[in-house]
């Protein structure tokens, strides 16, 4: 069967007004990882905010993954400049390194090193007209029984990088819970989901409809879970007889409160005409 395009507008018709879209396909922009003018990756990302500071989350071995020597410079993600009409977009370049120190963040618990990496964006150098549809700590998860095991999630992303590249949107897979939410899977900060997915979707926002938006919700009724990372495989899984378990990591989406911390006051100054204490060690 052969689809047709839809009719355009005859001469001296309007055109019909653009379909609203969903402002979930608008938090997640395409995120690639340069070194220099070399493209390296593919991958995701989403925006959150916090006391309206912009942030840009994606998976930590996108700025970084030393075991492969995968080591860029900047990144560029995809920002639309008009809601109204989808095409319209420019890319925008991201520093991760000034004066010689790395400008994201990352986090650690007491299961070793947390794969999220949360960069800080400049609102004044973004495109003025920028659309963004950021999440916020409202948007996290409050109580467990929120995400019931048979909850149907999605993941926003660019698998192998493929998305609308006319209108610059992701794309949206579906993923249900593998593991119990809630619990550290084998004592990491994530847990498991059931989903087809591949590489370049790392860092993509997981989530769940959110059934009562309210306040800040109410421009993005999503709720986040967390931040997809890698696919779970078997080290011994013979590769001719058994397929891929089609399970993945997923970091728990609490690990953006810590990193988006308003950094600490610096200390006042001493009054003037005071000497500075030093202590002194024995």
């Amino acid at each position: 069967m052969t689809l047709s395009a839809p009719p355009f507008a005859a001469p001296g018709v309007p055109a019909p007004a653009p379909a609203p879209v969903d402002p979930l396909f608008l938090s997640a922009p395409r995120v690639s990882a340069f070194l220099g003018r070399q493209g390296l990756t593919n991958a995701s990302g989403f925006f959150f905010e916090r006391d309206d500071r912009l942030y840009l989350v994606t998976s930590r071995h996108v700025v970084i993954d030393e075991a492969s020597g995968h080591l860029p410079d900047r990144l560029e993600i995809e920002l639309h400049l008009d809601l109204s009409d989808l095409t319209r977009s420019t890319g925008f370049s991201i520093l991760l390194y000034q004066g010689g120190r790395a400008v994201w963040r990352q986090g650690r618990d007491s299961g070793g090193d947390i794969d999220v990496a949360v960069l800080e964006l400049d609102r004044a150098q973004l495109p003025p007209h920028a659309v963004i549809r950021a999440y916020t700590p409202a948007h996290l998860v409050r109580e467990l029984s929120e995400v019931a095991v048979d909850a149907s999630l999605l993941v926003v992303g660019f698998p192998l990088g493929f998305h609308d590249a006319v209108h610059h949107l992701p794309v949206l897979r579906h993923a249900v819970v593998a593991s119990p939410y809630g619990i550290r899977f084998q004592g990491k900060g994530f847990f498991l989901t059931d989903a087809r997915t591949h590489r370049g979707t790392s860092g993509a926002p997981v989530v769940l409809r959110h059934p009562h938006p309210q306040g800040a919700t109410q421009a993005l009724p999503w709720k986040l879970l967390g931040v997809h990372s890698s696919r779970m495989d078997m080290g011994n899984r013979d590769l001719v007889q058994d397929e891929s378990l089609g399970l993945n990591c997923v970091w728990y989406a609490d690990i953006l409160l810590k990193l988006t911390e308003a950094p600490p006051a610096p200390p006042p100054p001493a009054p003037p005409g005071t000497l500075p204490i030093t202590p002194t060690g024995r």
